[in-house]
């Protein structure tokens, strides 16, 4: 569908310069060839709307036989998206889901009260002469009354996301509501997170009816109230302000943001809660495996290794 051009607002000025409320510079981890960089939780900043957990992985080449084998682990109180740019992971979950994570699409994993998967590279990938991948992991803290929720998982298509194109910008809905579009993924509070691709020169807007907004770049460079961003790093806004966000060069984004939660969440290992009663519960659950009879159960395509429980 075509770009709306009554979206874009003036551009920032006077007061509006101080509309930045935090940058947010990821922490880098190289795991071997392959690099991933945490913007959330950050220091200043534990959740952007409900969104508590953001990484960027890649973008990485992988040699022939080589890949990533994530075995099996719990969550909790949270629901994950793996959104790729590039290359492929298997998904195996507790609920029987075995399918692989491809480039724009949304695969939607609602831990609740709790969930088991595993993440790796195919072996048919393994073996393929590239074998890339290059995209971001999200975790969004499911409201109070939605943690001991039962665990589900959403597969949307690449085609069934709501697109936007025009003015030298493209923009695909993952989840929630934005610039009038609705994603098809059921969620469980108000959100935004949106895949957007910008010429160099392009304008896009980041409008107030969110409570709480964020931009992530990705790729190039972007200039907000005349201050220039780099790749890598991530603004999240004052509440209220129109925001609009040029592109200096052709640059990819991810925006962010949504309704905020009641409170702060508990953080540990795999798993968030809004106590942390909640969090040792889990972390005795997993400590047992009982995968016939107790909270957790493993993949039923993937469960002759887990993660054990860590130390601290």
């Amino acid at each position: 569908m075509s770009w709306n051009p009554a979206l874009d607002p003036h551009c920032p000025t006077g007061d509006e310069v101080d509309a930045i409320e935090t940058v947010i510079v990821p922490r880098a981890r190289d795991l071997g060839g392959f690099e991933v960089r945490r913007a959330l939780p950050a220091p200043k900043r534990q959740m952007v709307g409900p969104f508590i957990f953001f990484d960027q992985m890649g973008p990485a080449e992988f040699l022939t036989d080589q890949g990533i084998d994530v075995r099996p682990h719990p969550h909790i109180g949270l629901a994950t998206v793996t959104y790729l740019y590039d290359g492929a992971i298997r998904h195996r979950d507790s609920l029987g889901s075995n399918l692989e994570i491809e480039p724009g699409a949304v695969n939607w994993m609602i831990a609740g009260k709790g969930i088991t998967h595993s993440e790796r590279t195919s072996a048919e990938r393994r073996k393929a002469e590239r074998n890339p991948l290059y995209g971001i992991q999200t975790w969004v803290a499911l409201p109070e009354d939605a943690e001991e929720t039962d665990p589900g998982f959403e597969h949307q298509a690449k085609d069934a996301l709501p697109f936007l194109e025009g003015e030298g910008k493209q923009v695909r809905l993952i989840l929630g509501n934005l610039y009038g579009e609705k994603a098809p993924v059921k969620t469980f509070s108000e959100m935004f997170y949106a895949d957007a691709v910008l010429e160099a020169g392009a304008k896009i807007p980041l409008t107030n009816d969110h409570e709480d907004r964020g931009i992530y770049v990705v790729a190039g460079e972007v200039e907000i109230a005349g201050v220039s961003y780099a790749a890598g790093q991530m603004m999240v806004f004052r509440p209220g302000d129109e925001i609009t966000v040029t592109a200096t060069q052709s640059s990819r984004l991810m925006l962010l943001g949504g309704e905020t939660l009641n409170g702060p969440r508990y953080i540990w290992w795999n798993f968030v809660a809004s106590s942390q009663e909640k969090i040792e519960a889990a972390k005795e659950a997993w400590r047992e495996g009982d995968w016939q009879n107790g909270r957790f159960h493993l993949p039923p395509d993937d469960d002759a290794e887990h993660i054990p429980l860590p130390d601290k």
